[in-house]
């Protein structure tokens, strides 16, 4: 069952342990909401479910409960000790811990060569950095994630918003974007100052994947999102880009045009090898 705000706060205390904001450490205590994640990840027996930042488990022990299988990183050493010896031994040979950092570890070491989904409180600091790093593959079936809400928005905005960036084209190029849920502060403990979305993502039949140097040139673009598409390609790609500005007309738009009005299909068809030597430098 779901660890209740007075059973979080009871466990927290006796361990001796603050919440660590720099972990982004924010206690899920609504059980409402742990079922609902279940629920949108379609958890069934035997599923195999990679969880980041478990913390005191109250997710790790419904997902084990349903009779799923769990890897799960955890950075914190404290929690990951709780987890070993407090849920660990109730579900003999389900779950799988890794203590470390999950921008290393994206998918907690799972082997990968079956199908597996995500199911995870995501710490909020890691959200994007991290999506970024599970986009390199393998992918997961489906992912159910706790979000910020406006990191959800940047994930799910359409080409002619203002949060329309790089990271929902390469998200979006891989996952289908499925009905979510908004979910309140006072589910959390401590109660971040956001609002939070349970994000709910289905992997594609045929997932696009874009070179580490077609991503560098893509988030180029959305860092200078006031300029011309034409202006920011010049030195990139081969001929200036021409050819792709050439297909870009074809579909009725303007080599004036900016990146966030250009559609997520023409996106997609970005020569996908950047001019080499191309001053296209890795960013925050």
């Amino acid at each position: 069952m779901p660890l209740t705000i007075s059973e979080t706060r009871d466990i927290l205390a006796k361990m001796g342990i603050h919440p660590k904001k720099a972990f982004g450490q924010n206690f899920l205590i609504d059980g409402n909401i742990v079922r609902k994640s279940l629920e949108l990840a379609q958890i069934a027996p035997g599923d195999r479910v990679v969880e980041v930042g478990p913390g005191l488990g109250t997710l790790t022990r419904t997902l084990l409960e349903a009779g799923a299988e769990v890897w799960a990183v955890e950075r914190d050493a404290m929690l990951a000790r709780y987890l070993v010896e407090e849920v660990g031994p109730l579900h003999p040979g389900r779950l799988h811990l890794l203590e470390a950092d999950a921008m290393d570890h994206p998918i907690a070491d799972i082997p990968a060569d079956q199908p597996f989904k995500v199911v995870a409180n995501l710490p909020y600091a890691i959200s994007t950095p991290w999506m970024d790093r599970l986009l390199e593959g393998p992918l997961p079936e489906r992912l159910v994630l706790m979000l910020q809400f406006e990191a959800a928005q940047r994930y799910m905005a359409k080409p002619g918003s203002k949060l329309f960036g790089s990271i929902s084209i390469f998200l979006q190029s891989a996952f289908d974007i499925a009905p979510g849920h908004k979910v309140s502060g006072h589910c959390f403990h401590p109660r971040p100052d956001v609002d939070s979305y349970l994000f709910n993502i289905v992997r594609k039949p045929n997932p696009l994947f874009f070179p580490r140097r077609t991503k560098l040139l893509i988030r180029h673009c959305f860092q200078q999102r006031r300029k011309q598409i034409g202006t920011l390609l010049k030195g990139h790609l081969p001929d200036n880009g021409r050819a792709w500005i050439d297909s870009l007309v074809a579909a009725g738009l303007s080599p004036t045009v900016r990146p966030e009005d250009i559609p997520l299909a023409l996106w997609q068809t970005v020569p996908r090898l950047a001019e080499p030597g191309a001053a296209v430098e890795p960013s925050a």
